[in-house]
């Protein structure tokens, strides 16, 4: 029996930092060694990090690169284990991304990569060329500095494979995994056993499905051995790399790495049968026609065998395994906390401070604070020295005190202040001081009204008699808008005051970061001040919904521990920025006049599904067919966009963020457009109006029980069989509409019968899941709500459950909403 022992592995490579990413590829080089791998791969341009951008262009990259692989290569490293090492190179005047295969000191083949990422957060057209001379070897002049070491001057460079006595193996770097006509199928078929994938793929929620989806169909219908490597963590941008590495065989895993962790190393090794290859591979007919015909790739022969005799100690078969995918909220928590982690320890600061204002959205980024503390502290219990000894440095501990508790280690690293206002309520004041308790923060509470006033008095000496009010004051709406701002910006600079400050003040070494906390619908439709809070140091939030930071409150309150981030999902998203009368008071969707939920919808349009306000508009006519009429939807999306393109300049300033979400606005570098806007749209719109004529004398009015929400649109109800790239009004939008029951019901069976159908638009069998509903009717005070969200399953030991959200009378009687209310349980 051929059985190899193989290892890839998950490295945390800062980039440009050529003397840490050599040690820690040095030590999972050793770390495979000493576990019995005769095969190791590692994650994409690992020697220099992926994340050099236009360092790439710098001579100096490509020759630390070669000065770190000539390092490995005089070592004893490579004895007896074949090594796949990412490097850029330059060949006859290009810069390539290249794998290097090394064994016993020499180096075995470079391979550069044939299909490059060009797109989303990726430009490496930027700085590397593909190698168009598919299935061809050339000779390639190596570096002195490698020659010194290894004797050798050239080496073979281009699209081959290498032949050993019992196996063959070749690559394909990242990308290729995901092209249409990717390497693996041709390998395969040429006889190709172990295919091995450097990559440098970066988190995105909900993305890891796709990795692992592709590498069992690769291996699953062509057979062989799949290894994948990532890098992982923050390499010194908005990207966090979530390693995952893993190994599959003939469609199963047998290996799976870490998605979110504080290790710099982690090796991942399993035993393969490749008997177990070829056998799968002989039973299909249609496989071997293909084969027999597939133009054959160049190989280069090696006297080495990657297989070892079996034993029944600790060299045989490994099992397949369940693949560990973590929950959308469970990714909030660990990878933003991974990614602030990286960046604290590498940027020599020595905490965070974060404007805390008792909303959603400060309170998820409090809460993720919060869980990188835990995972700290947990690494430090499990013994990793690199953690503690960095918590020891950032924390300031002396006399060999390590962190015990994670609510010790916020106190002295988080530092979180409420700058409240006359306009400031009292529950998001209570609010933001007991989610700092529990979370272990150092907690300012700051009245700023005297700084407010100073500015007033300063604008009432230049312009005498012009005196600034609120709307409900009867000011106008440019006055408004200043006085907000005013608030909004002074925030800012207290918080960078105070960052800058603390520490002396508590007679602590070193600096704090600003934490920001402007979600990504937030972004989008421009709802946020110029140089507010918005604009910090770092943003952990900025690329994810609020809807999916209010699953993650509701989810942090179970499973962090941090009780009042239920509270906080309760409460309606309020700025708080304008006065608090009887009759008014200042709600996030009211200011923006569209809801959460339809900016999700819009920004997966404009984004993913490449809409401009015409085709949005027949998209979400499709989408809201019988619940809105043609006019109402074109209302809708001449609002999204004039507000849109009136507020793109704010994107030129956004803080970094990290990157989660596919339709996020940032225009640094992942959605680049224009920020000067005719914000009129006068063609397109005329053209929306154009249609909704068309479309108004075909379409039939809207129902009530889907202009209520009772019923989801046939649009609504496909949504769990959409993919999410296939058919835009199906696809778009994670299902989070609201879902009533309606008083005028009479009867109960029908009650329950309309709200299954409800639960099976968003996915949930009644029968299959174990769903329980029970209804309850009440009467809404001013204090009460009647407005529940979708079902949203939370896991909470063996229960699942869900929440409410509760809104004011005045909200729920603008919407048209019933009085009758269900709760919806799932057991």
């Amino acid at each position: 029996m051929r059985v190899v022992k193989l290892a890839t592995c998950s490295l945390n490579q800062w980039a440009m930092d050529f003397e840490g990413n050599l040690a820690r590829t040095k030590q999972s080089i050793r770390e495979a060694r000493d576990g019995g791998a005769t095969f190791r791969v590692g994650p994409e341009l690992e020697l220099c990090g992926y994340g050099c951008e236009d360092h790439f262009l710098e001579s100096d990259t490509q020759k630390h690169s070669w000065e770190c692989l000539a390092e490995i290569l005089a070592s004893d490293l490579t004895n007896g284990i074949v090594c796949d090492i990412g490097l850029p190179v330059e060949e006859c005047g290009v810069r390539y991304n290249c794998r290097a295969y090394c064994l016993d000191g020499q180096i075995l083949l470079i391979r550069p990569k044939l299909y490059l990422a060009n797109d989303g957060n990726y430009r490496e057209l930027r700085w590397f060329s593909a190698w168009k001379r598919l299935r061809q070897l050339e000779t390639f002049r190596l570096p002195e500095c490698i020659t010194e070491v290894t004797g050798q001057e050239t080496v073979p460079f281009g699209d081959g494979y290498l032949s050993f006595e019992d196996t063959s193996l070749a690559s394909e770097t990242c990308e290729e995994l995901f092209t249409p006509s990717a390497p693996h199928i041709g390998l395969s078929l040429g006889g190709v056993e172990i295919i091995a994938n450097g990559s440098g793929s970066h988190h995105q929620l909900r993305k890891l499905n796709t990795r692992i989806e592709l590498m069992r169909s690769a291996t699953g219908k062509c057979g062989g051995v799949y290894l994948y490597a990532n890098q992982q963590g923050c390499d010194g941008g908005r990207l966090y790399y979530d390693g995952s590495a893993c190994i599959m065989v003939n469609g199963d895993v047998v290996a799976q790495g870490s998605q979110f962790s504080m290790k710099d190393v982690e090796v991942v090794m399993a035993c393969v049968n490749l008997d177990n290859v070829s056998g799968y591979r002989g039973t299909i007919s249609s496989l071997r026609e293909q084969a027999s015909q597939e133009p054959r790739f160049p190989s280069i022969p090696v006297k080495f065998k990657l297989s070892r005799p079996m034993n029944m100690a600790d060299h045989y078969d490994s099992n397949p395994i369940q693949v560990c995918y973590h929950d959308p909220y469970e990714e909030i928590a660990l990878g933003p906390a991974c990614w602030l982690w990286d960046y604290l320890r590498r940027s020599g600061a020595t905490g965070y401070l974060l404007p805390l204002s008792g909303g959603a959205d400060s309170s998820s980024v409090a809460a993720i604070v919060g869980s990188m503390c835990q995972l700290v502290v947990k690494a430090v219990k499990e013994g990793d020295q690199k953690v503690t000894a960095d918590a020891v440095r950032i924390g300031n501990y002396k006399n060999n005190e390590v962190p015990e508790s994670a609510e010790e280690f916020a106190q002295r690293l988080l530092h979180t202040v409420y700058m409240g206002t006359e306009n400031s309520s009292e529950a998001t004041r209570s609010r933001a001081k007991r989610l700092a308790e529990e979370v272990g923060a150092s907690h300012l509470n700051v009245n700023i009204d005297v700084v407010v006033k100073s500015l007033l008095t300063l604008f009432d000496t230049l312009f005498p008699g012009k005196k600034l009010r609120y709307k409900v004051h009867g000011g106008s709406q440019t006055e408004n808008l200043a006085l907000q701002n005013i608030q909004a910006r002074i925030r800012m600079v207290i918080a960078f005051m105070l960052a800058s400050l603390l520490p002396w003040v508590r007679s602590k070494p070193g600096f704090l970061l600003v934490l920001g906390s402007a979600n990504v619908d937030e972004g989008l439709r421009g709802y946020l001040t110029k140089y507010d809070c918005s604009s910090a140091d770092i943003n952990p939030i900025g690329g994810i919904s609020k809807g999916d930071l209010r699953a993650f409150l509701r989810w942090g309150a179970l499973n962090l521990g941090y009780k009042t981030l239920a509270e906080v999902e309760g409460a309606p998203p309020t700025a708080e920025l304008e006065p608090i009368t009887e009759k008014y008071t200042q709600t996030d969707e009211a200011d923006m006049g569209m809801t959460y939920d339809e900016l999700g919808m819009y920004g997966r349009l404009r984004k993913i599904f490449r809409c401009g306000p015409v085709s949005m508009f027949e998209n979400l006519c499709i989408r809201w067919h019988g619940r809105l009429t043609p006019a109402e939807v074109a209302q809708k999306v001449k609002d999204f966009f004039k507000y849109y393109s009136m507020n793109r300049h704010k994107m030129t300033t956004l803080t970094p963020s990290y990157h989660a979400e596919t339709y996020s606005p940032e225009d640094n570098r992942y959605d680049l457009r224009q920020f000067l806007y005719n914000t009129r749209w006068p063609w397109q719109f005329r053209r929306i109006d154009q249609l909704v004529e068309k479309y108004e004398a075909s379409m039939p009015e809207p129902l009530p029980e889907l202009r209520q929400h009772m019923q989801p649109t046939a649009a609504e109800a496909a949504a769990p069989h959409a993919t999410g790239h296939g058919v835009p009004a199906a696809s778009s939008g994670v299902r989070r509409d609201f879902i009533h029951s309606s008083e005028a019901v009479p009867m109960e069976s029908n009650r329950r019968r309309n709200t299954e159908a409800c639960l099976r638009s968003y996915g949930v069998n009644r029968r299959t899941n174990g769903t329980i509903l029970i209804f309850q009717d009440f009467r809404a005070n001013k204090h009460s709500n009647c407005m529940k969200r979708a079902p949203h399953a939370q896991r909470c030991g063996s229960v699942q459950m869900t929440t409410a959200t509760l809104l004011p009378l005045s909200y729920r009687r603008s919407r048209g909403c019933p009085l009758g209310q269900m709760s919806i349980v799932f057991a």
